[in-house]
């Protein structure tokens, strides 16, 4: 196990003027960064982590940024390259075992999930129902299907599914129903459209969250395979920590934090006995978790409205018995 006096663990400092990464403070705490260490950010994004990871790092520590998302690498080359502790890697986290950079084993690990702020502000991704552009959703728009590609020849019973396992939506039938019909007289290409059609045929509720939230949010999630590559990541993180690493994780919807959750206490926790059962072999943890699901505080809430959703989990793999 780690601790402060014997890893040269760093002083957080304060997030980066004009950019509000979430939960800034309580995830470098969490990796407890220490000056020589491998870092990866599977998540890139716009870099407000990974700008605080480096920050801790002396010169001989490495920084490792992933994204899937051109315009997040572009940042990355543009702003973190010409830094000799950087590297760069464009591709899904899933991916991290084929990137040869982290074989020699990383000291922490974090995955930002769901959709960034960058690509629901800019309509032409196609994520937001509030902004009209091209239906498109994918983070990675040089790989597989639109989101309109996939709505205008899907059949109607696995967009149902989809609509509920991913979106959780109990008016899934209906609206894929609708959906079918409208693609049959005219092919979806638009945000706006879509948007319009699921409000059109969905009863007005007593929340205020707009009738296509969970839609949209399932159709992204089938899209980008979201929950299967985060569960592959989760297994490459694993294998890629160090003893001692710190594995982060922030989640934006139950979904997620569900899968982080269950991963994290396989390895933490020994599994319910069952006297019916043989006995099997006595459980190792390889896993310690730190802080349970930490939250935004109130003063981040304030400024930082998309932190209200965010839940970060922090596990640290134990060191290997002699």
């Amino acid at each position: 196990m780690r601790g402060a006096a014997q890893t040269g663990h760093l002083p957080v400092s304060q997030p980066p003027a004009g950019h509000l990464p979430v939960l800034y403070t309580q995830v470098l705490d969490g990796l407890k960064v220490i000056e020589n260490g491998v870092y990866l950010d599977g998540t890139f994004g716009r870099g407000g982590h990974a700008r605080g990871v480096l920050e801790q790092l002396g010169p001989g520590g490495r920084l490792l940024v992933m994204d899937k998302d051109p315009e997040a690498i572009a940042v990355a080359e543009r702003d973190f390259a010409p830094d000799p502790r950087v590297s760069i890697f464009r591709g899904s986290f899933a991916d991290l075992l084929q990137w040869q950079a982290t074989a020699e084993g990383l000291d922490g690990v974090l995955f930002d999930l769901g959709v960034s702020s960058p690509q629901l502000d800019v309509a032409e991704r196609g994520f937001s129902f509030g902004k009209d552009g091209p239906l498109d959703m994918r983070m990675d728009p040089d790989s597989g299907e639109s989101a309109a590609q996939w709505l205008n020849r899907v059949e109607e019973r696995e967009l149902m599914d989809v609509l509920w396992t991913y979106g959780e939506e109990r008016q899934g039938r209906r609206i894929a129903k609708a959906i079918v019909a409208r693609r049959d007289k005219q092919p979806f290409t638009r945000t706006a459209e879509l948007a319009e059609l699921i409000a059109s045929v969905m009863p007005r509720g007593k929340d205020k969250i707009h009738p296509a939230t969970r839609s949209f949010q399932a159709i992204r999630i089938h899209i980008n395979r979201e929950l299967a590559d985060l569960e592959a990541g989760l297994d490459a993180a694993l294998a890629r920590l160090k003893p001692g690493g710190r594995l982060a994780v922030i989640s934006f919807h139950s979904l997620e934090d569900r899968i982080v959750k269950q991963f994290m206490n396989r390895y933490a926790k020994a599994p319910p006995s069952n006297r019916r059962l043989p006995e099997l072999a006595a459980f190792v943890p390889t896993l310690d978790l730190h802080g349970g699901a930490i939250k935004a505080e109130d003063d981040e809430l304030a400024v930082n409205p998309r932190s209200r959703s965010a839940v970060l989990r922090v596990a640290e793999k134990r060191e290997v018995a002699g």
